[in-house]
Parts: structure tokens; C-alpha cells; sequence
């Protein structure tokens, strides 16, 4: 059976009960100089967000949305000898050679041989030039012969990044952020720089504040702005203020002012409030507009869940600073209300706004007290300046670096099939 190993990125994995320990992320194989490079397992993320290891010689069936292995799992953190390399993150896109002519490898597949190894036998590359990012990709494409090609272990100085983006390409933001701190620098710089604006910026938001600054350093300043524009005006604030302050003035400068303002607005306000955990752009419509134009704005595929959950009624303008703010109309009311009705007859009267500088303690009473998932920040002239949701609120709560905790060893809760505390592995089964 032969198994393409980006397609593999992403798939559930079960254990021998058949319940989902986690999903693929990778394939760990050794480099030899003679032969096909040997599988040693796949590297598995768990939750809280952990790499771990589950060498081959465990896993029991590979199916198109399923890898089954038996036995147990080693929470040990996953770390890469020098001796490996990560098939997905490491060779996809290096370009090399094939009968003298230079070729990008787009994917590579393994098989398992007479003696039970499973080893890399074919190589998937595209004859011709590659677009950037996840843009259309012309050329041939050819299924070769590992010992077709040859420059694998070749330093590349631009290794490019299509390849490795099209096997995250329905993934999570969050989850391409966890897989670029796994990976060097070098290639943190080569995905960030094909990633689009957007996509760039949804995983900026993921990443911990070392890799955020990290990866916007290695950017020119026009295109940092143009992601941090991106951005939403709050991860963007909070990105800033880590930065010097002669560097986070003149990347604002580079910003559309409209784009800017927002940005700037919130940097006025102390970190742990409510001006300076809220979102400034909430969905906020007039009280004359409709339940169904509501609802139209609710299904908006850019809005979070806790964003979505209300929407907040103010006169024009619509924008923040608003004008004067009326009230709330939580989702499930709208959905019980006649979608001619309009949203002004839905406002819950009994929510109260709160104001921009209430603590984080303050704000997190507020939303347990009344049951909520976002409240309406408004100012002392009684204009909605933005809203706090409880996602911006467990930011703050949790420890500063709460997006690193898979760093640590597992404290020996385990999961179903799995153990914890043990060396890992080496050799043909990793």
C-alpha cells in the first residue's frame, strides 16, 4: 500500500479502543545516504497541544481518515534526533534533481517492504515554475523513484513553502501556528513569507508573543503592516505593545489611517481593563435594521462564535466610537422573533454596558455574574467603544505563556492507550 505523506497531515488518530487520542501532524523518517529514507512513526499532537511520538511499528492500519495503532503511546514531549527529518515540514518544496533538471518535490510517499519496514519510495514533483503560497501551481507533476532524484540533503537558501501549506490548507489556524514553532526559524520565514495577509495574520494570532515578534521582525515593514492591518485591532494592539516603541509608531505610521485608528484607540487603554482586552469591531447595527439583516451578519463566516453571539444596537454611526448605544439582542432571541421584526423590539434591557477601564477581575464577575459570553464596552458619553468577549477574557486569565505549555512533560494523567514518563524509542521502530 502505498500512503502520501501530506495527506496524512491532520488525520485522527485512535487507539486500540477505538477512541481519538489526537491527530497526525507529521512523519519522522532517517535520511540514508544510499537508500530510501526508513520511517521511524509519526509525530501526534494531543491535547493540550502536545507533540508526541508513535513510532511505526505500533500503528495497525493507515486509512484515508483514520490511523489505528496498538499498544500504548508515550506523552513524552516529541523531540527530532539529529539523524531524522519532519517529511512535511522539512522536504516538501526543496528543489531538486531529476535527470539534470532542477524540480520542487510536492509530496512524498512511503510503503511498507517485504521485511515489514516502511520506507519512502516515491517522490511527487512538479516540473516547472511554483506560485507563491497556495496560488495556482503550473507545470507536470511526476511520480519518481526516490533513487530518481537526488539533492535532499542540499542546503536551499529559499526552499519555498506551497507544498507544506497546501497539507495544512484545511487545518485551523491554531493548529499552523503550533506547526511552525516546531520548525526553524529559517523555515518559519519561508512559510510566513508565502502565507497571504490574512491567513498570515489568523496565525500571528495563534503564536506566542517571542514567535509573533519573532516572525513580524523577519518581514519588511510594508508588508508587517499590511498583515498587522490584518489583524484584528485587538491581537494587534497587544503585538505592538511588545514592541519598542519607536518600531510599533512607525509600523502604525505605514498603516491605512482608517485602519490605524482603531489600533491606536485601544493602545490607550491599560492592558488588564476592559478598553484594552476588547474587540472593536463587534457587530453593530442601527434599531431599525431587521432580524433578518441581523442574522445575515451573525452568519458571517470571519466572526468568532463569542462575537457572534449578540449584536449591539446603537445609533449612527455604526462604527466604533458609535453613536448613542441602545442595547443587546442576543442570538437566540433573534431567532425566535419574525425576521421582518426589527432589532430595535429585540434588545434585552436588563444587560447594563460596562465601562472601558473596569478590571479583568471586574469584567470576568460581569460575564459570570450574568451568564454571558461578550459584554458592550461603552464610554462616559455613552457611545459603544467595543466589546469583550470571554475568549479575549481567558487570554488574559490564563499564564502568559499558556500557548507553550505542550513544552512541558505530561504530569501523568495519560490518555486512553497511552503512557507517560518513558525514554523514547530509537532505531527501526524510532
Amino acid at each position: 500500500m502505498r500512503i502520501f505523506v501530506a495527506r496524512l497531515a491532520g488525520t485522527p488518530v485512535f487507539d486500540p479502543a477505538g477512541d481519538q487520542i489526537g491527530r497526525a501532524r507529521d512523519i519522522v523518517v532517517a535520511m540514508r545516504p544510499n537508500d530510501a529514507p526508513r520511517v521511524h512513526g509519526l509525530v501526534v499532537e494531543v491535547q493540550p497541544r502536545r507533540r508526541v511520538f508513535l513510532p511505526i511499528t505500533r500503528v495497525r492500519s493507515i486509512e484515508a481518515d483514520a490511523v489505528i495503532f496498538t499498544g500504548t503511546i508515550n506523552l513524552r514531549r516529541f523531540e527530532k534526533h539529529s539523524t531524522e527529518s519532519l517529511a512535511i515540514g522539512e522536504l516538501l518544496d526543496l528543489s531538486v534533481d531529476l535527470a539534470g533538471e532542477k524540480v520542487t518535490v510536492l509530496d512524498l510517499a512511503m510503503e511498507q517492504s517485504r521485511t515489514g519496514e516502511w520506507l519512502i519510495t516515491k517522490v511527487a514533483v512538479l516540473r516547472g515554475a511554483a506560485g507563491r503560497g497556495l496560488r495556482r501551481r503550473r507545470g507536470e507533476t511526476l511520480v519518481v523513484g526516490w533513487s530518481d532524484v537526488t539533492g535532499f540533503g542540499v542546503a536551499q537558501a529559499d526552499q519555498g513553502a506551497a507544498g507544506l501549506l497546501a497539507a495544512f490548507e484545511e487545518t485551523r489556524p491554531a493548529d499552523l501556528a503550533n506547526a511552525l514553532r516546531h520548525l526553524p526559524d529559517k523555515r518559519r520565514a519561508e512559510i510566513a513569507s508565502a502565507l497571504e495577509d490574512e491567513r498570515l495574520a489568523d496565525v500571528l494570532e495563534e503564536l506566542p508573543e517571542r514567535d509573533q515578534i519573532g516572525i513580524l521582525s523577519r518581514l519588511d515593514a510594508e508588508r508587517a503592516a499590511d498583515v498587522l492591518a490584518a489583524m484584528d485591532p485587538d491581537d494587534a494592539a497587544d503585538l505592538l505593545q511588545d514592541l519598542p516603541a519607536a518600531q510599533a509608531e512607525a509600523l502604525l505610521a505605514r498603516m491605512e489611517p482608517r485602519e490605524a485608528a482603531p489600533v491606536r484607540r485601544l493602545l490607550t487603554y491599560a492592558e488588564n481593563t476592559a478598553g484594552g482586552m476588547m474587540t472593536s469591531t463587534p457587530i453593530v447595527l442601527p434599531p431599525h435594521a431587521t432580524i433578518a439583516e441581523a442574522l445575515a451578519e451573525l452568519r458571517r463566516q470571519d466572526i468568532t462564535p463569542a462575537v457572534a453571539a449578540q449584536v449591539y444596537v446603537a445609533r449612527p454611526p455604526s462604527e466604533t466610537p458609535t453613536g448613542k448605544f441602545l442595547g443587546v439582542a442576543h442570538f437566540q432571541r433573534l431567532l425566535r422573533e419574525p425576521p421582518s421584526s426589527l432589532v430595535g423590539g429585540a434588545i434585552d434591557s436588563s444587560i447594563d454596558p460596562i465601562r472601558p477601564h473596569l478590571s479583568l477581575p471586574g469584567v470576568t464577575s460581569y460575564l459570570a455574574t450574568y451568564n454571558l459570553v461578550a459584554a458592550p464596552v461603552v464610554d462616559e458619553l455613552g457611545r459603544l467603544v467595543g466589546a469583550v468577549t470571554v475568549d479575549d477574557v481567558l487570554d488574559h486569565l490564563l499564564p502568559p505563556d499558556w500557548r507553550e505549555r505542550d513544552e512541558r512533560e505530561p504530569n501523568g494523567d495519560g490518555l486512553p492507550g497511552t503512557t507517560g514518563g518513558q525514554a523514547r524509542e530509537v532505531g527501526g521502530g524510532g
